[in-house]
């Protein structure tokens, strides 16, 4: 009887193997959304980090995350850090990438509580007297990230914090571009 059991047991955890190999190498999360802004304003916005608290959904998670930035303050080789709770972990990221009104690429390292690296980014095209911004992430699957894939829906997962993201970045902007459109007939009249 428990050599039955223990062969059940050693079969499905071959079942299980076989399973998890058998997952997606790689993932991709992407969300859009358009802002009623130029797109010169929204690349302001994304080519840097100093801004990157007012929209990110993680910021929120843990108030008392430690923030460095280092590297040129906007384009490639800015950098941000951080060190935060469990929820926020550890980790960095740099810009690899800077096309002026038209995407931001960004090498994303998460160093604890587990060691993961992504390609992120945001393209930025007009549309429709605005401009469309893509959020999104790709990387490999490990065997682990393929484990996990099992119980975790990685697109619904970050995909709704860039949901969330997304639409503090869109009210953000806005904002602004209405702020600033309501100052330029006054300085006009100036003139």
């Amino acid at each position: 009887m428990l050599k039955k059991i223990l062969l059940g047991l050693a079969v499905l955890v071959v079942v299980l193997l076989i399973v998890i190999a058998t997952r997606p190498d790689t993932y991709r999360v992407e969300r859009s959304t358009v802002i009623q802004a130029p797109v010169e304003q929204v690349f302001a916005v994304v080519n840097g980090f100093e801004r990157w608290g007012e929209f990110s959904p993680w910021d929120k998670l843990d108030p008392d995350m430690k923030v460095e930035r280092s590297g040129p303050a906007t384009g490639v080789g800015a950098v941000h850090s951080w060190t935060g709770n469990d929820q926020v972990g550890k980790g960095r990221m740099t810009i690899t990438e800077s096309v002026a009104n038209e995407r931001v690429a960004i090498k994303l390292e998460f160093l604890e509580p587990w060691t993961s690296t992504a390609d992120t980014a945001f393209t930025l095209a007009p549309e429709g007297g605005g401009t469309k911004v893509t959020w999104s992430m790709s990387g490999d699957n490990d065997f682990m990230g393929k484990a996990f894939s099992l119980f975790m829906d990685m697109d619904a997962m970050i995909g709704a914090d860039y949901e969330k993201g997304l639409a503090a970045m869109k009210q953000l902007v806005e904002a602004e571009a209405k702020g600033a459109g309501a100052q330029a007939p006054s300085a006009t009249t100036a003139k």
